[in-house]
């Protein structure tokens, strides 16, 4: 037996004849055609829609916070200037000045003749020939914005932790009575201000604590100094581990660093390079640090008593105030707080019109990003839980607008508004959303090309090649069949002259 008769002829094996072959090929086809809807709905996203227009209606709207002032008759001439001040400071409040009324029994605030400038309660005692009512007023109800102030949040969690440089150094503090000093000087802020916030206060001990540099070595090698370039990197956040708990909610920081004995004193300088009065910096938005320099010779009890932590946290609670964005009073009238009293109305509720305007200018912010967004990126998923944020936070919107010139108090109000940030901020900062914005659609293309061209190319190649082989047999067939229907005429012919010529015969 020769080598060709050991090898079938592939044309007679059954899956090569021409109906076979295509049978099989049209079946991957049918295959593709119905994977195709199964594809489609486990790969399209869910886009449902967003109120566009009434997110764009409400964010062109102004918020009025009223805000009721009695004026005695002795400053009647002071009105027109109050207002002017009052709305050029902060064009949401919706000042209403009442003039020449018996202002002791008005249950807003009221402007009444003293000695000499003090507030009490919702009463501001003024002297009526001095200068100045209309910028105390301006400083009370609209002062300035501090942008060290951390950015508004429902909840906070304070976080204080004691500092050792170098344990190894030896003189290292393993405890402190932080209880003692946080009832002095922390939990009066935190009560004060609980219709702001929800606080939790949590505190750690590190041993170890390493400088990203080195301190300037000032006064003959006798101490160190801390230029204000230092300051802006003394966190070591690659070393420092600050945060005790996990936990979503802002945290405000308060550090006591205590120097090892190789960095002692450590001090503060100024810009002119001159020694600093004060051991506390503040770090904007983020928390401060107290500095605490052992005394000489170090003390033998390795515990920080009440009383070594009274002027360090008697900074703490003035940082604490500055990060929550506390309003001061006008130097002329802090001498009029007692002594126990941490804040005064004036300042909370002048807090909370703050707050209220910055949330809703936030919100609207928020919103109008959110569905410009959506609007822009067409890939973009739109989840039941996105929607039902958005119209959550225009609803509190839409309440508290409605309701803020008469029967909303101004924690109702702050309420609304910190419910319509929440919301707005959750929707923006959505899981499903933000992982759109890293994947457009062209990394889609990326993904799908190589995966599908490679089956797809040859099927394609294949179906193409099978219908123009069909093709032409359907033409030789064709053209087979006239040959033979012409031969078959001849044929014809042929023999109906033959049989002619046998009869002429």
């Amino acid at each position: 037996m020769d080598a060709e008769s050991r090898f079938r002829n592939p044309s007679t094996l059954f899956f090569q004849s021409d109906p076979i072959r295509r049978y099989i090929i049209v079946s991957y086809w049918v295959l593709v055609a119905l994977a195709l809807p199964l594809w489609w709905t486990t790969t399209s996203i869910e886009r449902l829609p967003l109120p566009t227009s009434e997110v764009l209606a409400q964010a062109q709207k102004k918020l009025e916070i009223p805000l009721e002032i009695c004026l005695d008759s002795a400053f009647s001439n002071e009105v027109s200037s109050i207002q002017d001040s009052l709305h050029h400071a902060s064009p949401y409040l919706d000042v209403q000045m009442n003039n020449g009324q018996d202002c002791s029994q008005f249950s807003g605030y009221a402007i009444l003749p003293g000695e000499r400038p003090s507030v009490e309660d919702r009463r501001l005692y003024y002297p009526p020939h001095a200068e100045n009512l209309a910028a105390t007023l301006t400083s009370l109800f609209a002062p300035k914005i501090d942008h060290r102030a951390a950015q508004y949040s429902p909840r906070y969690r304070l976080s204080f932790t004691l500092l050792n440089e170098d344990s190894s150094a030896g003189q290292v503090i393993t405890s402190w009575n932080i209880q003692q000093a946080f009832a002095q000087h922390i939990y009066p802020i935190t009560s004060a201000l609980g219709i702001l916030h929800n606080f939790t206060v949590e505190s750690q001990v590190q041993f170890h604590a390493p400088l990203a540099f080195e301190p300037r070595s000032i006064s003959n090698g006798t101490a160190f100094g801390l230029t204000p370039e230092d300051l802006t990197v003394f966190i070591n956040s690659a070393e420092w581990t600050l945060s005790s708990s996990s936990s979503n909610d802002p945290v405000l920081h308060f550090v006591l660093f205590v120097p090892s004995p190789a960095r002692r004193p450590l001090i503060i300088l100024n810009p002119d390079g001159t020694p600093s009065s004060s051991s506390a910096f503040l770090i904007p938005q983020w928390g401060g640090i107290v500095i605490l320099n052992l005394p000489t010779p170090p003390p033998t009890t390795l515990e920080l008593t009440f009383r070594d932590l009274r002027t360090p946290f008697s900074s703490f609670s003035r940082q604490l105030l500055t990060l929550l964005g506390f309003p001061r009073l006008p130097s002329s009238l802090s001498s009029s707080l007692s002594s126990s009293k941490t804040v005064s109305s004036w300042q909370i509720n002048t807090l909370l019109r703050q707050r209220t305007h910055e949330n809703v200018m936030r919100s609207h912010d928020t919103l109008r990003s959110t569905v410009t967004l959506v609007s822009q990126i067409d890939g973009m998923p739109v989840d039941e839980q996105v929607q039902s944020q958005v119209q959550g936070s225009l609803k509190a919107l839409h309440e508290l607008f409605a309701h803020a010139r008469n029967n909303l108090t101004l924690t109702e109000m702050l309420v609304h508004s910190a419910r319509a940030l929440t919301l707005s901020s959750k929707a923006f900062f959505h899981p499903g959303m933000l992982a759109m914005l890293y994947f457009p659609a062209e990394h889609k293309y990326a993904v799908y090309t190589p995966l599908f061209a490679s089956a797809m190319i040859p099927l394609l190649a294949a179906g193409l090649r099978e219908i123009a082989a069909w093709r032409k047999e359907r033409r030789e067939a064709a053209r087979t069949a006239k040959k033979d229907t012409v031969a078959d005429a001849n044929s014809n012919a042929a023999g109906t002259t033959a049989a002619s010529a046998i009869v002429v015969h």
